[in-house]
C-alpha cells in the first residue's frame, strides 16, 4: 500500500487500532508497505551476514552447508516469521514483542521479553557494524593504511554508527526512502555476484551442493573444533542462516509508522524471510560453485570468500561488488538503528526503563522520531563495540562469546510471546485474531515448531568454540530473576490495560495534539 491509496477509512482503522491498546500517534505513519518490507530485508541483509559469517557453512560441512544447511536454518526462522505474524497483525505496535508479551502473559514476561530483545539489537547491531568494519579492512582499509586494529574498528564503528543515528534522527521518510534504495541495492548486487560467479568459476560441480565433508577443525581454518560427527557439524552450519535470517522483528518495531499495519506488517514480515531466504540460497549456491578448491577454499576459514573473490574476479568487478556490498552493511547498520531505538521508545513510554523513561519517550515534534533514543541506542552500542574488541574473557574476546548470546537473545524474545500467543489464542486475552490469520491449527502448528526451532538454536549457540555463552544465558537469567522479585516488580507497571486504556483517552489526545498530529 502507498500514501496514494491511504484512505481515510484506513487512517481511522489504524488510529483506532492504536488508541484501543492506549497509545498516541506520535510517530509519522507514512511507511508504505514496501517500506516496511524493505527495513526487515535491509536487516536480514544477506550481503551481510551471508557473507560474514559464510565459513560457517564451507568449514563443517563443505558445499552441503549451503545447498542443504542453509534451507533448513530458513525454515527454522520461517516458523517463528509465521507465527510472529500472526500475532502482529492482532497488536501492531512499536516495540511490538514487549507489548505481545505483556498482553498475552503478564508484566514480568513483557519486562523480560523488552530486556532480550533491547538487549539482542543493541548487540547485534554492534556484530553488523563490526563486520562492516572488518570487511572495509579487509577490501579498501589498505588505502587507508587501516589494519584491522581495536582502536581502529572501534574509530569506524562510532563514525558510521553516527551517521546512522542522524539518518534515523531526520525522520521516518528519509530512513525508509534509503532502507527502500537498500532493498533493490541487495538484490540487484546479489544478482551481479551470482552471475559473476558462475561466469568465472573454473568449473561448475553442482554435486557440492549436497555433498557432505569433514571440513572440522583445522581442514576449516579452525572455525569449528574438530569432530567426527557430521549430524553434529550439520547442526552447527546452522548457525549461518540462523544468524542471518533474523531482524524481521523490525517490521513489528515500526508497526506505528506503517500504513494499515494490521495489514501490511505480518505480510513484510513474512515475505522478507521468503525472498530472503531464498535469494541467499541461490547467493551461497553460487559462491560454492564458484570456489576453484573446495578442500583449499574450507582451509581459509573466515576468508573463504574474500579468498574466492581474489581468485575468480577480474580486479575492476570485485572493486565494485566489494563497493556495493559494504553500502548495503551500511544501510543494514542504519535499519537495525531504526529497529532498536523504537523498541527502547516503546519500552520507555511505559516505564520500562530504570531511569530515563521519560526522556526516552519523547518523540520530536519537527521530525516524529524518538531522538533520545535513536542517540542513546548508538551510544549504547558504541559503548559495547569498545569493550568488545577490548576486553577478553579467558582468552575469548567478548565480541565472540556476546555474538552468539545475541542469537539467544534474540530468539528467546521470540519465542515467549508466541508460547504465550499460542496459549491465549482464542481466550479472553487474545479473542479474535487480526486480518492476517492462518487459522488456530496453523498458528499453533508454527508455534510448536518455533520451539523446537529454539531448542536447536540454543544447543548449537553453546556448543564450542562459543560454550561461553549457555554461562552468559546462565548469568542472565540469574540477574533477570534478582532485578525482578528485588526491585521491578514493585515499580514496573507494564502497558495500559483494561481500564487503564479508557483513563488514557484525555493524555493520547494531549500527545498527538503536541506533535501535530491530524484528528481522523
Amino acid at each position: 500500500m502507498s500514501a496514494q491509496d491511504y484512505t481515510e477509512v484506513d487512517k481511522k482503522e489504524d488510529l483506532n487500532v492504536l488508541h484501543g491498546m492506549g497509545y498516541a500517534q506520535e510517530l509519522s505513519r507514512s511507511m508504505s508497505r514496501f517500506s516496511n518490507f524493505a527495513i526487515s530485508f535491509s536487516i536480514i541483509c544477506i550481503l551481510s551476514g551471508g557473507i560474514n559469517s559464510f565459513a560457517q557453512a564451507t568449514s563443517s560441512i563443505g558445499g552441503a552447508g549451503a545447498g542443504i544447511g542453509w534451507i533448513v536454518g530458513c525454515m527454522v526462522s520461517g516458523f517463528f516469521a509465521l507465527a510472529m505474524a500472526q500475532i502482529a497483525s492482532a497488536f501492531p505496535t512499536a516495540g511490538g514483542l514487549y507489548h505481545w508479551a505483556s498482553i498475552l502473559g503478564n508484566r514480568f514476561t513483557g519486562w523480560l521479553t523488552a530486556w532480550l530483545n533491547l538487549l539482542g539489537l543493541i548487540t547485534v547491531l554492534g556484530a553488523i557494524n563490526i563486520g562492516t568494519a572488518f570487511f572495509f579492512v579487509g577490501t579498501f582499509g589498505g588505502a587507508f593504511g587501516m589494519t584491522g586494529t581495536p582502536g581502529e574498528i572501534v574509530g569506524f564503528v562510532a563514525f558510521i554508527t553516527v551517521l546512522q543515528a542522524l539518518f534515523n534522527h531526520f525522520g521516518i521518510k528519509l530512513t525508509a526512502m534509503l532502507t527502500d534504495a537498500s532493498g533493490f541495492l541487495i538484490l540487484a548486487t546479489t544478482a551481479v555476484l551470482i552471475v559473476a560467479c558462475l561466469m568465472f568459476a573454473p568449473a561448475i560441480d553442482i554435486t557440492r551442493l549436497w555433498t557432505f565433508t569433514n571440513y572440522s577443525g583445522d581442514a576449516g581454518g579452525g572455525v569449528f573444533p574438530q569432530s567426527d560427527s557430521m549430524g553434529y557439524l550439520f547442526l552447527l552450519c546452522l548457525l549461518l542462516p540462523v544468524y542471518t535470517i533474523t531482524g524481521y522483528d523490525a517490521s513489528a518495531h515500526t508497526s506505528e509508522e506503517t500504513l494499515k499495519a494490521a495489514h501490511s506488517v505480518p505480510r513484510a514480515i513474512v515475505s522478507s524471510v521468503l525472498w530472503s531466504s531464498l535469494i541467499g540460497w541461490v547467493m551461497l549456491c553460487a559462491i560454492v560453485l564458484a570456489i576453484p578448491d573446495l578442500a583449499a577454499g574450507a582451509k581459509q576459514g573466515w576468508g573463504v570468500f574474500f579468498a574466492t573473490m581474489d581468485a575468480i574476479l577480474p580486479s575492476w568487478l570485485k572493486t565494485l561488488l566489494y563497493l556495493a556490498i559494504l553500502i548495503a552493511q551500511f544501510l543494514c547498520g542504519l535499519a537495525t538503528v531504526t529497529s532498536a531505538s523504537r523498541m527502547l521508545f516503546a519500552f520507555s513510554r511505559d516505564g520500562g526503563m530504570p531511569v530515563g523513561s521519560a526522556s526516552l519517550a519523547k518523540v520530536s515534534p519537527v521530525w516524529r522520531t524518538p531522538v533520545n533514543a535513536i542517540w542513546t541506542a548508538a551510544v549504547l552500542e558504541i559503548i559495547y563495540v569498545f569493550l568488545a574488541q577490548f576486553i577478553s574473557i579467558g582468552g575469548t574476546n567478548i565480541y565472540t562469546i556476546v555474538v552468539n548470546s545475541t542469537l539467544v537473545f534474540l530468539f528467546l524474545s521470540f519465542t515467549i510471546p508466541i508460547v504465550l500467543g499460542m496459549m491465549a489464542f482464542g481466550t479472553e486475552k487474545w479473542p479474535n485474531p487480526g486480518p492476517w490469520n492462518l487459522g488456530a491449527g496453523l498458528f499453533k502448528l508454527f508455534c510448536i515448531l518455533s520451539v523446537i526451532g529454539m531448542v536447536i538454536i540454543l544447543y548449537i549457540a553453546i556448543q564450542p568454540p562459543n560454550d561461553k555463552v549457555l554461562y552468559i544465558t546462565l548469568g542472565f537469567i540469574v540477574l533477570t530473576a534478582v532485578l525482578w522479585f528485588g526491585f521491578e516488580n514493585r515499580r514496573f507497571k507494564g502497558p495500559p490495560i483494561g481500564d487503564q486504556i479508557a483513563k488514557r483517552q484525555a493524555a493520547i489526545k494531549a500527545a498527538e495534539a503536541a506533535v501535530g498530529e491530524a484528528a481522523a
